[in-house]
């Protein structure tokens, strides 16, 4: 065999199947066209058409990209387009192989709609030179599906998450069929293995249809896959075991591929259609028992590139992942290779003579909006709607003065939900991992179940095949779901425990960084933002111990760009209300909202919460001491998040009440962007206000849900940046009662006193008394819990004194 051999030359055989000769062509002439576009877009820079001999000027200087996956890729698009033709399908295409992002790109060339939203990439000979140049280059496109991939809802930069979209795309639009390609490579990820069981939350009777074809092309990057080389009859029986019927297609001989392609598609989507029908005539309600149909297809690895290259076997083996001729443009031999593998594809049948389409590729192009390239579906904002949201007072505590009335955050939150659940019953979805009840949000089940496509028990509680809540114990399809959702133009809230959040950590910045591209993309309309509920905190999750005490999610979100991410810390119900009726409202960002379940004081008054979450922080007057207009205070008490407000609230009374004569000022942080300066964030504070709050040289203790350090990056610009002391999560947990947590922590009240005892130069030695007294104080506690399994009456039973009983004067 020569060194480097071009691709065998297989003429298209009529073989018996459904399709009749001339769909036979026209398929194969479609695929054939995006296997080159593809192929031009990893290697050429010019000369799109082989107008003439190809040199190396025509060849990239840097050869990016990935082909192995593209032909069955682009073999789906095609065969997918020919069901929309013939059955009018509204559809779009999710295509998970990680760089499979030539294919889609080519599709959408071919289809038109590349031209129709870049206007610098024409339909023609001189746009395809464009469309190839931009492609993996500077200033260019990636290699992957990105934002700016015409149909592309899911970037699949990061493997394990096309099922997810698909199901959450096809929830609740019930005309909708996804053809979702999942790469074998993803198949062994984690999120993806899970993923199968995703069918038992469609429900035929109003949720669209999702169609898998698990593309078995047997490598990775260097490395066989697991799916394409275990026993077939134990890949259907895994299939089958997590309720598919999968449709074998095998083989790498184009006619026979397209007919068993084009039988596979057509038995699949009869018995979606057959299933659909059923349920929405008045059949059995959800889906159990429906076992929904899928494909298996296996073709090999890079199908139709070169099958040697410099004596090594390419096609079907792993060097064909990427770019398999990788010396292109300084190698005459595998230039030469190169030009064979391009013309195998018969570019002069596949474009006229301006270097459009040819009419037998584009009879297989649907119209407007039936084309996958042009779904507005996978342009979501273009179909979002605002929700219809009910007057979040309504469900606000009366609080006659601070710390009066005591409630659950996130169980007034959940009663708030039920409503907007029921005045929005198919445009918004709560998903949480099994914890929906644990998180007090209970209330929206009065008003739907959770959805539910298995088999039913008698002690089970609220299932319902068409339940606006989704519950698995998977943090990923919770997630994964949701997403989906999203971008395709829905709204919705996942709730789950803080410590478990970082298992969607790569789940997060994957979908963040879709927000900042798309939002570079000028055809992408907003999104209706991702919202997270974090609850069972840190600080609440002393029973349940060290494993569950993390707050460190708040430090990967900050990391994304400040356009997108969002943090809010409500002290109590009534600010969560107001955040969450902002977050709700929102465009385009990422919202991370933490709150604690416990019943707890309400501090501010429904007026007060909706002024003070609009300002994001503020002084609370009512808090401090003698911190009168025009004078300075001797130390700010800052506080973010509910425990260490309560904390920091404790203490302010310790000292109105030990050091009447100390001024001492209050400032709770909602939202925690309000720290950054305003040129580093849109919601940041002038240093003018900063330092109107904090001062610019008075010392500053505050005390924050999170770890420590990230409120000095946030602040480390400002002013007064050396007078901040920070307290918070230290990494000291286990299994212990509240009040000890926070003192392991150093959070607790007596710490936050005894800081400020140790900054205020002033107070010097006739504070040492109170400090000791504090010290005590802590050992007390500590006592208390060791002999008798619970916190001290001192801790427990506090709440606030107001100004009088403190002693202070104003």
């Amino acid at each position: 065999m020569p060194e480097s051999s071009p691709p065998v030359d297989r003429p298209l055989r009529e073989v018996d199947g459904p399709l009749d000769p001339e769909t036979l062509r026209t398929v194969d002439a479609f695929w054939r066209a995006a296997n080159y576009l593809a192929v031009g877009q990893i290697y050429l820079t010019a000369n799109p058409l082989l107008r003439t001999t190809l040199s190396a000027e025509h060849v990239k200087a840097r050869l990016l990209g990935h082909f192995g996956t593209v032909p069955g890729l682009n073999l789906v698009w095609a065969h997918a387009n020919r069901q929309i033709l013939a059955r009018d399908l509204d559809a779009v295409f999710v295509a998970g192989p990680g760089h499979g992002g030539p294919g889609p790109n080519a599709c959408a060339w071919l289809e038109g709609t590349y031209s129709e939203l870049f206007s610098h990439i024409g339909w023609d000979e001189r746009g395809l030179a464009t469309f190839f140049r931009q492609f993996s280059y500077p200033g260019g496109v990636p290699s992957h599906c990105a934002p700016e991939t015409p149909g592309s809802l899911h970037e699949g930069g990061e493997l394990g998450y096309s099922l997810l979209h698909a199901a959450g795309v096809a929830l609740d639009r019930p005309d909708l069929t996804v053809f979702c390609v999942v790469g074998d490579g993803e198949a062994e990820t984690g999120p993806l293995a899970t993923s199968w069981h995703v069918n038992k939350f469609l429900d035929p009777g109003r949720d669209g249809a999702v169609l898998p074809v698990l593309a078995l092309n047997g490598y990775k990057i260097a490395n066989p896959t697991l799916l394409a080389r275990i026993a077939e009859d134990d890949l259907i029986d895994l299939l089958h075991g997590c309720g598919w019927e999968p449709h074998l297609v095998t083989g790498d001989d184009p006619g026979e591929v397209h007919q068993a392609t084009a039988a596979a598609l057509d038995a699949c989507l009869d018995t979606i259609a057959t299933i659909q029908a059923e349920h929405r005539a008045g059949g059995p309600p959800g889906a159990t028992h429906v076992r929904w149909p899928m494909i298996v297809l296996r073709t090999p690895k890079g199908w139709t590139c070169p099958p040697v290259v410099d004596g090594e076997v390419v096609e079907g083996t792993f060097r064909a992942h990427q770019v398999p001729l990788p010396a292109a443009r300084t190698d005459d031999a595998h230039r030469r290779v190169l030009e064979q593998w391009l013309r195998s594809y018969g570019p002069d049948e596949l474009f006229d003579d301006r270097g459009r389409p040819s009419d037998t590729v584009l009879r297989l192009v649907p119209h407007g909006d039936r084309r996958m390239s042009a779904n507005p579906v996978a342009n979501g904002g273009v179909l979002l709607r605002d929700l219809d949201l009910p007057d979040w007072r309504d469900h606000g505590v009366a609080v006659e003065r601070p710390g009066s009335a005591r409630h659950s955050a996130t169980q007034m939150l959940g009663a708030w939900l039920r409503d907007v659940v029921q005045a929005n019953p198919s445009s918004f979805l709560v998903t949480a991992p099994d914890e929906l009840v644990s998180n007090r949000l209970g209330d929206i089940l009065d008003v739907t179940g959770r959805r539910w496509q298995a088999t039913t028990d008698e002690h089970d509680d609220r299932l319902d095949p068409q339940g606006r809540v989704i519950e698995v114990l998977s943090e990923h399809i919770c997630q994964g779901l949701l997403e989906g959702y999203l971008l395709s133009g829905r709204h919705g809230v996942f709730t789950c425990y803080e410590a478990f959040t970082h298992i969607v950590d790569a789940m997060f910045n994957q979908h963040a960084k879709w927000l900042e591209a798309s939002a570079q993309v000028s055809w992408r309309r907003p999104l209706a933002s991702l919202n997270y509920l974090l609850s069972s905190h840190v600080w609440r999750q002393d029973h349940n111990g060290f494993t569950h005490q993390d707050p460190g999610f708040l430090d990967v979100v900050l990391n994304k760009k400040p356009e997108i991410v969002r943090v809010y810390l409500p002290p109590d119900g009534n600010t969560l209300l107001s955040t969450y009726d902002h977050c709700l409202r929102s465009r385009h960002h990422v919202n991370v909202v933490v709150a604690g379940k416990q019943e707890q004081a309400v501090w501010l008054s429904v007026d007060d919460a909706a002024a003070h979450c609009a300002r994001g922080i503020g002084l609370w007057e009512w808090a401090g001491n003698r911190d009168d207009e025009g004078r300075r205070p001797d130390v700010v008490l800052a506080c973010a998040g509910d425990i260490p407000t309560l904390e920091t609230l404790a203490a302010a009374a310790l000292l109105r009440e030990r050091l009447p004569r100390l001024r001492v000022r209050v400032v709770n942080v909602v939202d925690l962007m309000r720290l950054l300066p305003e040129d580093q964030h849109p919601h940041g504070l002038p240093d003018r206000e900063f330092d109107g709050l904090f001062t610019e040289d008075r010392p500053v203790i505050f005390a924050f849900h999170g770890y420590p350090w990230l409120i000095h990056r946030l602040t480390y610009r400002r002013n007064n940046h050396a007078g901040l002391h920070v307290r918070g999560y230290q990494e000291n947990g286990t299994t212990t009662t509240p009040f000890d947590m926070v003192m392991l922590n150093q959070l607790d009240r007596y710490r936050l006193v005894m800081d400020v005892i140790d900054r205020v130069p002033s107070l010097g030695a006739r504070a040492s008394t109170l400090r000791q007294e504090m010290v005590d104080a802590r050992s007390a506690a500590r006592a208390w819990t060791r002999e008798h399994g619970e916190d001290i009456p001192a801790v427990t039973d506090w709440r606030w004194p107001g100004p009088s009983e403190a002693g202070a004067s104003r």
